[in-house]
């Protein structure tokens, strides 16, 4: 037989696939976004996403506690604030006392240097429109009226006890004008996880359920085109030059190319954020029996770290960390 390359020799056991597997997922990977709402007394299941809930504080203690345990690197918190404490400019997103704050000193008390809490910088789930900023009297966003209730709501947060703020706005000079703010009062110390490329996505559609969204309209304005790629390129640098400290992809799966850009690229750690359609679909179809539920997940994890992700936020966190432990 003429002689040819056999590939399959590391391939044939276990063992051979496991030394020379080339990317690796890990429970400190893994960032488990949370949901903490007003008003309620125990979870509260997100019927888009089987096996999510809107947690009540004390039910937000037990959960974050049990996602500490198996290893999860760390968590990312939203607030969901009740329907009639909504209004135009978010106010209760700054408000120490807003459900969102009180959610993060809860998480800081609970698990304190054991893990990274993240909190989410943006206003939409705390607007009676829905939007992540300010509306103007144009009717659209005003960017730079944006970006002052964003330092009010960093300082508000940081104060609460996040590690790291999520500025998911996707508001031109957001990265600078907090990381200026929280400078000028001392919070050098704070980090910024700066969604660098967050795209105008359909697969968000159950993550508006799970916060309550009161969205009037589409984000299209100051989302990124799902047609563009070299945009995020320049999204990235100028979150670099405002003191980014970690750049995230957003939404992952339907973004690897974007995601690899990004990581070729980034001087800083590079997350991806598995957003909730990418959490449904495997859902919906395991249910069904059409696939197979743990193999799926955790090819999908494994891809997003293949695809250059140092971090990934993901709602199977804890349970995927279970899994690899």
């Amino acid at each position: 037989m003429t002689a040819f390359d056999r590939p399959r020799r590391l391939r044939r056991t276990p063992a051979l696939r496991r030394l020379v597997a080339e990317t690796t997922l890990e429970p400190r990977h893994l960032v488990l976004p949370m949901f903490v709402a007003d008003g309620i007394d125990e979870p509260r299941a997100i019927s888009s996403m089987p096996g999510v809930y809107q947690h009540s504080l004390d039910s937000l203690r037990k959960a974050v506690v049990e996602a500490v345990t198996a290893g999860v690197g760390g968590l990312m918190l939203f607030g969901v604030p009740l329907p009639e404490d909504k209004d135009a400019t978010g106010s209760q997103a700054s408000d120490p006392d807003g459900i969102l704050n009180r959610g993060l000193r809860a998480l800081a008390e609970e698990v304190g240097d054991s893990t990274v809490v993240m909190a989410d910088t943006c206003l939409d789930e705390f607007t009676d429109h829905g939007h992540c900023g300010v509306i103007g009297t144009d009717g659209a966003v005003d960017n730079d009226a944006t970006l002052h209730r964003y330092v009010e709501m960093a300082l508000a947060q940081a104060e609460a006890g996040a590690d790291l703020l999520g500025t998911s706005g996707m508001m031109d000079g957001q990265v600078g004008a907090i990381r200026r703010g929280l400078d000028a009062v001392g919070r050098t110390d704070t980090a910024i996880l700066a969604y660098a490329a967050k795209y105008a996505s359909a697969f968000y559609g159950p993550f508006r359920e799970a916060v309550g969204s009161s969205l009037e309209g589409d984000r299209r304005t100051y989302q990124q085109d799902p047609a563009n790629r070299r945009e995020s390129l320049r999204e990235l640098d100028l979150d670099l030059a405002e003191g980014a400290d970690i750049v995230m992809v957003k939404p992952a799966m339907s973004y690897l190319d974007i995601l690899r850009d990004v990581a070729d690229r980034s001087t800083v750690p590079v997350a991806a954020y598995q957003i909730s359609g990418e959490y449904a679909m495997i859902t919906a179809a395991a249910e069904r029996g059409w696939i197979d539920r743990r193999a799926a997940v955790l090819e999908s994890l494994v891809g997003i770290r293949r695809a250059g992700a140092d971090i990934v936020l993901t709602y199977w966190a804890t349970e995927a960390a279970h899994w690899l432990s």
